[in-house]
């Protein structure tokens, strides 16, 4: 293509394209980039220039781009069935998929229900839950229970139980109303307290409302361990134990929210696992296909399970469906993730590797007056930008500190997104480190001109 091909290609993304979480407007001042093609780490746009994708092309590019053995089994599947309707047929790939996946999953979940993104999986994970108290005795169960600067998705039901004001404040009108109470916020601990050492003293906002409120809630939803749109917040395993503890108490369902934090994205293969707890209701998502294929799940028990199996003029069958739930061609990439993931020993490798990420980041990054946290799981790191180090003071959103730093990124060749003011890296779980090292130097040197 020539130079001018390229100009024309960004021209028609502007005139036909609206894209997501984006105020078009900036658009004006930085046009789109055309990705071209990628490998591992590094996405290469139409012009040749090269990316470092340390945010996993929004956290679902799980094993590199352009992985030869995922390319291989979604090849091979293509070549069989591409595919089928989901209601009374099925097809090799999905079952294999479930019997894998329930194989690693926290013990006692042991049903799969296809979906085809995270935002879906959530919503059906409300309706099952409220349609299963509702065969069961006890149709008061209404209510859904969440935490402060939780995110759950984008549709309505998935927005309601979210509480980011940036993606949900102008849909109040249209939201249902959610039992929501002040969550886990580590560096700014209304107790004084330390995340690696505390007894989650701030799990008492939860159960207040709970004793209070048992017999109405349905469900309580969270993101075990890492709230990601909140700002890579991080939180003590035992504010989860205590919650599973408290929903088994009063017979409410704990839905685990684990799209962005499963899959050996925290160390572990589910963030559940650092409490050692199962959920009622699971859902899975992003690095589910590694990145290749739109696709969710939403996993159960035989308990919530047996109470839509009946005959079907009861008219207890869980009525949800989505055109492309079980598509063989996700399900086939899904499988060889897990594949992967089993036979490199990914996730071992990887919790070598996070203490050394860590470390570097910290190192390079400590000292900046601005830097007011660095926090970690996994290879998930997040720098906390603050105007007032001593005070934890944020900059005034207005000034958009961590957007001109994304900017700054840009010219350098890396792909950071912040989140507000929080800028992280929650990269491919197969960066070297000689690639950390690279992309460390790089996001030192965005910083700069900035602070």
């Amino acid at each position: 293509m020539t130079l001018r091909k390229y100009e024309n290609l960004e021209k028609k993304d502007l005139r036909y394209i609206w894209h997501p979480c984006s105020q078009m407007k900036d658009y004006e001042t930085l046009p789109p980039i055309v990705i071209d093609h990628a490998k591992g780490l590094y996405l290469y746009d139409i012009y040749g220039k090269k990316y470092a994708d340390v945010i996993s092309s929004w956290w679902c590019n799980l094993l590199g781009h352009s992985n030869p053995k995922i390319n291989k089994a979604i090849t091979n599947q293509l070549k069989k069935l591409e595919h089928v309707i989901f209601a009374n047929f099925s097809n090799r790939a999905a079952i294999e998929l479930a019997e894998k996946l329930i194989s690693v999953a926290p013990k006692g979940l042991s049903k799969v229900f296809f979906t085809d993104n995270g935002s879906s999986a959530v919503e059906s994970a409300l309706k099952m839950s409220f349609q299963y108290h509702y065969q069961t005795g006890n149709p008061q169960k209404k209510k859904f229970m969440a935490i402060s600067d939780a995110y759950h998705g984008e549709t309505v039901g998935a927005l309601s139980v979210g509480g980011v004001d940036l993606y949900s404040k102008i849909f109040q009108p249209l939201l249902i109303d959610i039992l929501r109470v002040q969550g886990p916020d580590c560096y700014r601990c209304p107790f004084n307290k330390n995340r690696e050492t505390c007894k989650a003293e701030c799990f008492v906002y939860a159960e207040k409302v709970l004793k209070k409120e048992a017999k109405n809630i349905a469900a309580f939803i969270i993101e075990p361990m890492l709230q990601g749109s909140a700002g890579m917040r991080i939180y003590s395993p035992k504010y989860l134990k205590k919650l599973r503890k408290a929903c088994t108490k009063y017979n409410i369902h704990l839905i685990a929210d684990e799209i962005a934090s499963g899959y050996g994205r925290t160390g572990k293969m589910f963030a559940c696992n650092h409490a050692d707890i199962t959920p009622d209701i699971m859902c899975v998502g992003k690095g589910l296909t590694g990145g290749y294929l739109p696709m969710a799940l939403t996993i159960t028990n035989d308990k919530i399970y047996k109470a839509f199996y009946a005959d079907y003029n009861e008219g207890k069958m869980f009525i949800h469906s989505h055109t492309y739930s079980g598509n063989p061609l996700a399900c086939a990439a899904a499988l060889e993730v897990l594949n992967v993931l089993e036979k490199e020993n990914i996730i071992e490798k990887t919790q070598e590797k996070a203490e050394f990420f860590n470390d570097l980041i910290k190192e390079e990054f400590s000292s900046n007056k601005f830097v007011g946290d660095i926090r970690n799981i996994g290879l998930i790191n997040a720098i906390e930008i603050v105007e007032d180090k001593k005070t934890k003071k944020s900059f005034d959103a207005k000034r958009r500190t961590g957007y001109k730093i994304y900017k700054e990124a840009l010219k350098l060749g890396l792909l950071l997104r912040p989140l507000g003011d929080v800028m992280y890296f929650n990269p491919p779980l197969t960066i070297t480190e000689k690639e950390m090292i690279s992309v460390v130097k790089l996001c030192k040197k965005a910083f700069l001109p900035i602070l």
